[in-house]
């Protein structure tokens, strides 16, 4: 075979896994780590409200309600998202490359850390789509009843699009959009923090002081900023740093404190009741040594973004196990936690190269067979519960069977999920308690985007009655797609403005306003000298709060200019603004300034 034969082979099996891993799963979810007051949830797919649940895994379609009094935060990786009180919340899209929310109501604080070229940020409101350009801290207020959105940029760039216009909001700026159809914008100076502000920095200075845990293991992995807090590094020979949690009952074992719960489309999800109990049950392996466990996050991959796993735990079975554990009619669910090396297999439908990456940090070969489990024989690592526990999201710890360590050691191991149909009260929960969920009219906004989100979730219903035709097996994405193009489905309710220029070369660059409509400024630097020029500073534009009626615009609109940097008083009488601009290299280069808008 010649070497230009076997160039292409390499570039179809590419070509071939791509295809393939587009159906695959996202590789990383939102978190609901934190929650003050009366925080609602609704899982896509399904119509009711349930309360929410700390270290629920959140995902397209799903919705959030801030009520009165209340405050709530959810990541996605690195980046914080903080919903203030009486604030309306959906996911329209999170995937490997996008995070796209709708705001319909009240306040959010998004603080990305990180943002690569490929990746995406957008909040879309009732009158416009804002879209984060760079790391920074961004806030967004609605007001749906009078359709006004305030976007602050204490730092970063963003870009607002809505209504036939798009323009920039820089760093320490605010930009106040009324209207629908045809929107009007009012820079000014970032508005001052408020009671909202100041919570969001306690939160930012506590994740700050994670330290010592984004060492060990990326700020990509989900949850990485509890276990400073909550536990102790070490480095063991045989694992490298691995993890031990503090303050945990004697005898306690992963996976037994918590529940489970039906997360689509992963299926049969852990969620943990420790605050931080995230990153050590969704990444990584546990292990026992010494008298305790001690959780192994795996190497770090540069380049490598943790891939999010429902549980990575083993379940143990067979057709007598149930009744050698004494417990028999309902049958019984049991499983430990998977050790170092253990290769886990997604029961739901994924791609070979989808079972690689979530394999990588911890196993080499994912096709060893006849495979050892190292913790099926410690004892108490091994949770058994009855089937009605385990579907109805009930307390795991509550209703624990015993079970005997040598009937455990014999029993066979059946995969990594139990083999178990889901119910409604899998997902949501009914207690008969009253949840509080948002007014209508906020669900019912239609809402302006930049980019077109994906379908919804299938329904519930029609997914459960698309695997009883399937006979219980996971259905394949094709049949998925049929169900979503043949419904029920919600369509979320959105607007698209503004499609991309032709010939972007990046999302970065695509999503840049265009230079048309209002010309981009370097950011404002961090320490500068005032200006000696003529130019009063009482006449920047004033700073107005969220309610305020804003004061008569003029004719033409053009936020000041930030200064640079470092600069020396000029020696010439040639103005400041003829001096070149400076742009840093994630910057586009900035087209010829429009002959008749100059800026002061």
């Amino acid at each position: 075979m010649t070497h230009k034969a076997r160039l292409l082979l390499a570039f179809l099996a590419i070509a071939v896994a791509s295809a393939f891993a587009d159906d695959d799963p996202p590789s990383r979810v939102a978190r609901l780590n934190y929650q003050s007051g009366s925080v609602s949830f609704r899982p896509g797919g399904v119509e009711e409200w349930t309360s929410a649940t700390v270290n629920y895994p959140l995902t397209a379609g799903d919705r959030l309600w801030a009520d009165a009094g209340s405050q709530t935060e959810i990541h996605v990786g690195s980046t914080a998202i903080r919903m203030g009180s009486h604030t309306a919340l959906a996911i329209l899209n999170l995937d490997d490359r996008s995070v796209q929310l709708s705001v319909t109501e009240g306040s959010i604080n998004v603080r990305v850390r990180d943002l690569a070229e490929d990746e995406m940020y957008e909040v879309d409101t009732p009158n416009v789509a804002v879209t984060l350009l760079r790391p920074g801290d961004y806030r967004i207020d609605v007001d749906g009843e009078r359709n006004i959105t305030i976007v602050t940029v204490r730092s970063g760039d963003a870009a607002v699009t809505g209504g036939g216009a798009a323009f920039p909001v820089h760093a320490r700026q605010s930009a106040r959009i009324t209207g629908v159809d045809q929107v009007t914008q009012e820079m000014a100076a970032a508005l001052p923090p408020d009671d909202f502000d100041g919570w969001c920095e306690i939160r930012e200075r506590r994740e700050a002081q994670a330290q010592i845990s984004a060492r060990y293991v990326p700020r990509d992995m989900v949850g990485y900023e509890d276990l400073d807090a909550n536990g102790v590094w070490n480095d063991s020979p045989q694992y490298g740093w691995v993890w031990s949690p503090r303050a945990v009952p004697v005898g306690w074992a992963p996976y037994h404190y918590g529940h489970w719960a039906w997360v689509e489309p992963w299926g049969w999800t852990w969620i943990d009741d420790a605050p931080w109990g995230f990153a050590p049950f969704h990444y990584g392996r546990w292990a026992y040594a010494g008298g305790g466990w001690f959780w192994v996050p795996g190497r770090m991959v540069v380049g490598v973004r943790p891939v999010y796993a429902p549980a990575l735990v083993a379940f143990v079975g067979g057709p007598r196990f149930g009744v050698s554990i004494g417990f028999g009619g309902g049958g019984v669910a049991a499983w430990f936690p998977l050790g170092p090396g253990e290769v886990y297999r997604p029961a739901y439908h994924v791609s070979d190269y989808y079972v690689r990456q979530v394999n990588v940090t911890h196993v080499t070969n994912i096709n060893v067979t006849n495979v050892r489990y190292v913790n099926q024989n410690v004892q108490g690592a091994v949770t058994a519960v009855p089937n009605e526990t385990f579907v109805s999201r009930r307390p795991v710890s509550q209703a624990a069977l015993r079970v005997d360590a040598r009937e455990v050691s014999q029993a066979q191991v059946v995969g990594t999920t139990a083999g178990i149909a889901p119910r409604r009260d899998s997902i949501v929960t009914r207690n008969g308690a009253v949840v509080a969920a948002p007014p209508a009219r906020y669900a019912q906004r239609t809402v302006v985007v930049r980019t077109q989100p994906p379908p919804p979730p299938v329904s519930f219903s029609a997914r459960q009655e698309a695997l009883r035709t399937n006979q219980g097996r996971p259905l394949e994405p094709a049949q998925v797609n049929t169900l979503r193009s043949n419904g029920p489905v919600e369509r979320p309710m959105v607007r698209t403005v503004a499609p991309p220029p032709a010939g972007a070369t990046s999302p970065r660059q695509r999503l840049e306003p265009q230079p048309s409509v209002i010309q981009p400024t370097p950011p404002e630097p961090r320490r500068v000298e005032p200006p000696r020029t003529e130019q009063p500073r009482n006449e920047r534009p004033p700073v107005f709060s969220p309610r305020q009626q804003p004061p008569p615009q003029p004719s033409v609109v053009q936020p000041n200019p930030p200064e640079p940097r470092r600069v020396e008083q000029p020696r010439t009488e040639q103005p400041r603004n003829e001096r070149p601009q400076v742009f840093s290299p994630r910057q586009q280069q900035p087209p010829p300034q429009p002959s008749v808008v100059q800026p002061n």
